[in-house]
């Protein structure tokens, strides 16, 4: 597969050209990349106006995805979250939005700015993460919704690797008349298994996914997909509502390795997965021969439940692995295609040389508390806000979210009442201060 951008830049930058034009550092090396990082100059398109080789490479992903169309983001999937958002809701008056609870803060972010309403769903969950919902839960949320919503809105897969089944949650929106919006961040590889898990290809009307999780993309790169079955509105005004949240400097060092991620797509990258998938299979067997108790989970996570999975981590540190996520119970290693054999070997090496408890964590607290909500997401976020003690918090309204990324869930929404169970939770997160209205 060709890969435009990238070659477009690097014939530019074997030019003996005089830089007067962005960026400030003219091509010369201070970290290394300079040369490659250019701007919109003459040649290299416009990223949300492309007919040129953005949008060449933008179609080549296109392909690979099976989509009406496929677009770049060069600011990760908080971009696109807030553009396929934007596009649901035009021309909706008054609209609401019904969504698992488990949603990334981006999700907030995007009911700020464009003022809709949230109806969430709630799952027995025993995670901050997880809100594990079917389809009978949604038929149920959208017979028992107190209007229309305009959009579903799932976050897939979460952080410790929970798949709903997309697939008959689907076609309960198709059966509504629902666009159904999937934040797959974590899933972009999920199209190139055996039998693709991707929610395009399950029926989700709109999708992001986050190209840098897990795929060999610089971090930033990210995806909006629009699938062949949505309306024709929706593809005439991507581009417009990606620019509406975006920067109009879009990094054109991510660019370039979105456009080469085509290219590792399409060159027995398939292969290379499923071998990856196999690997992580096995090596998931014997970490649970060694006593550990490992959550079943999308392909590419490995997700240890243990009662001192914050020592456990600890432990990987020293051994040099590094996690991407880690509380007090749970702990999550995301692999790709480029981890090896070295890799695997020196976490089993790890896990067997570990002396600390391997019982799996007794999930005693609920996270799915219903919580009350006060005021609008918008008005909380916008309000004249101050920053209290979490001992201070009870019964207050939270303005801005407080967690941080990983895992981004939010305990309590913009809007809603801080109660005891929220403030135990923030606890457990280290969260020691949160803004609320004042």
């Amino acid at each position: 597969m060709n890969t435009p951008v990238y070659d477009f830049v690097h014939k530019y930058a074997g030019q003996d050209v005089s830089r007067f034009h962005m960026p400030g550092h003219k091509g010369k090396s201070f970290l290394g990349c300079e040369a490659f990082d250019i701007t919109e100059i003459e040649g290299a398109d416009v990223l949300y106006g492309c007919n040129g080789i953005i949008k060449e490479s933008e179609d080549n992903l296109s392909s690979l995805f099976g989509t009406a169309h496929s677009y770049y983001s060069t600011e990760g999937s908080s971009l696109c979250i807030k553009a396929m958002l934007a596009l649901a809701l035009q021309g909706k008056e008054d609209p609401l939005v019904l969504a698992a609870r488990n949603v990334h803060k981006a999700f907030c972010y995007a009911a700020a700015l464009l003022d809709f309403e949230v109806e969430f769903i709630y799952s027995k969950a025993s995670h901050l993460c997880s809100c594990e919902i079917n389809a009978e839960d949604v038929k149920n949320a959208i017979e028992n919704s107190k209007k229309k919503p305009c959009a579903l809105y799932l976050t897939s897969p979460d952080y410790l690797g929970y798949i709903p089944d997309i697939k008959a949650i689907s076609n309960v929106c198709k059966e509504y008349k629902i666009p159904l919006l999937v934040d797959n961040a974590h899933g972009a590889y999920l199209n190139f298994l055996p039998r693709s898990l991707h929610p395009i290809e399950l029926g989700a009307t709109l999708c992001c996914d986050s190209a840098h999780k897990t795929l060999p993309v610089l971090t930033g790169g990210a995806y909006l997909h629009i699938s062949m079955n949505a309306p024709k509105i929706y593809t005439e005004n991507a581009r417009s509502m990606l620019s509406l949240f975006a920067s109009t400097s879009p990094s054109y060092l991510i660019l370039q390795s979105l456009d080469l991620g085509n290219r590792y797509i399409s060159e027995g990258y398939r292969d290379r997965l499923l071998k990856t998938v196999n690997d992580i299979s096995v090596i998931k067997e014997k970490l649970m021969s060694e006593g550990f108790f490992v959550k079943t989970s999308e392909p590419l996570k490995i997700v240890f439940e243990n009662e001192n999975a914050t020592e456990l981590c600890i432990h990987f540190r020293n051994n040099g692995i590094e996690a991407e996520f880690c509380d007090k119970d749970t702990l999550v290693l995301m692999a790709s295609t480029e981890n090896n054999k070295s890799d695997y070997e020196r976490l089993l090496y790890a896990a067997k040389s570990y002396k600390g408890s391997k019982k799996r964590a007794l999930k005693e607290k609920e996270f799915s508390f219903k919580a009350q909500r006060a005021v609008s997401i918008r008005k909380a976020m916008f309000c004249e806000a101050q920053t209290i003690s979490i001992e201070d918090a009870l019964g207050r309204i939270c303005a801005c979210p407080t967690v941080s990324c990983p895992p981004a869930v939010p305990v309590v929404v913009s809007g809603e009442i801080i109660t005891d169970k929220s403030i135990e939770i923030f606890k457990e997160y280290g969260i020691k201060k949160i803004s609320v209205i004042k």
